[in-house]
């Protein structure tokens, strides 16, 4: 069954691209039609290609791994942001901090930073700093907040970055796939596709068709999650009863003595002959 249909795309808007003159060609195979000089995208691809990412982001959440989501465009970024909280996904909608994949390490610094200032605030340190101090460090607080609070949890590299409007976040895709991390992205007809992973030609620019996209994939990322949290609480439930059998299992073993003890007798019986 598909994650959404033809009609439902239709009425987003997700089949309008670009002005033919501002048309990459790569993206030929996914163009149905032009119309009043707009290109028009074949919708029923984009269906294939929406089921196919879904498929894929909902595995990576089964097996516990993060997904990035990156959209820092103003129509793009609070419907992203909505989104990747909701499933408790790292997103990236301020701006793209050059070397966030491919110099991590020093992001992360970054980010210890941050908790260390949140941590002086509730200890009562930061109360003793002059009033200058404070002053500087609040800001500087806030300064990390905004562009790196949305991945304090980020503990490591995303198995694969989710994003919107590859012209615009142009450098997160080339750290992407510096990396070797899978990228996920809706493309437009003025978009190169050869740097994407997982393709979904889709209109980018309008809120309707960024937000039913995004929710359809954040849906297969809750499904799952889901999965995941109902397999540990299976694997919770049969852990005692794996606890009990486990003694029944070293009995066995001390069968094995009394051989140990005949065998000395055994060793000394030729001298006895002799």
């Amino acid at each position: 069954m598909s994650r959404t249909n033809f009609q439902d795309l239709l009425d987003a808007g997700v089949h309008f691209g670009h002005l033919k003159r501002k048309w990459n060609p790569k993206m030929a195979p996914y163009i149905f039609m032009e119309k009043n000089g707009i290109h028009i995208i074949d919708l029923h691809k984009t269906v294939v290609k929406i089921d196919e990412a879904a498929n894929v982001m909902k595995q990576l959440a089964h097996a516990g791994r993060k997904i990035l989501f990156v959209a820092t465009k103003k129509q793009a970024k609070d419907i992203v942001a909505e989104c990747a909280q909701k499933v408790n996904m790292p997103y990236v909608t301020e701006r793209w901090a050059g070397g966030m994949l491919t110099n991590f390490p020093t992001i992360r610094k970054a980010v210890k930073k941050m908790n260390t200032i949140d941590k002086m605030m509730t200890d009562g340190t930061f109360e003793t700093l002059a009033k200058r101090e404070r002053l500087q460090i609040s800001r500087q607080r806030a300064k990390l907040e905004k562009n790196l609070g949305s991945i304090a949890d980020l503990n490591r590299l995303p198995s694969a970055i989710f994003v919107v409007d590859v012209q615009k976040e142009i450098n997160a895709v080339r750290e992407a796939n510096r990396l070797n991390i899978p990228v996920i992205a809706m493309v437009d007809t003025c978009c190169d596709p050869t740097t994407i992973d997982y393709v979904i030609p889709a209109n980018d620019d309008a809120a309707k068709s960024i937000q039913l996209i995004t929710e359809t994939l954040c849906n297969a990322v809750a499904e799952g999650l889901e999965e995941r949290r109902i397999e540990k609480e299976k694997e919770k439930d049969e852990a005692p009863a794996k606890e009990e059998a486990a003694p029944v299992a070293k009995r066995p073993r001390k069968a094995a003595t009394p051989k140990a003890e005949a065998a000395p007798e055994a060793a000394a019986e030729p001298k006895n002959e002799e």
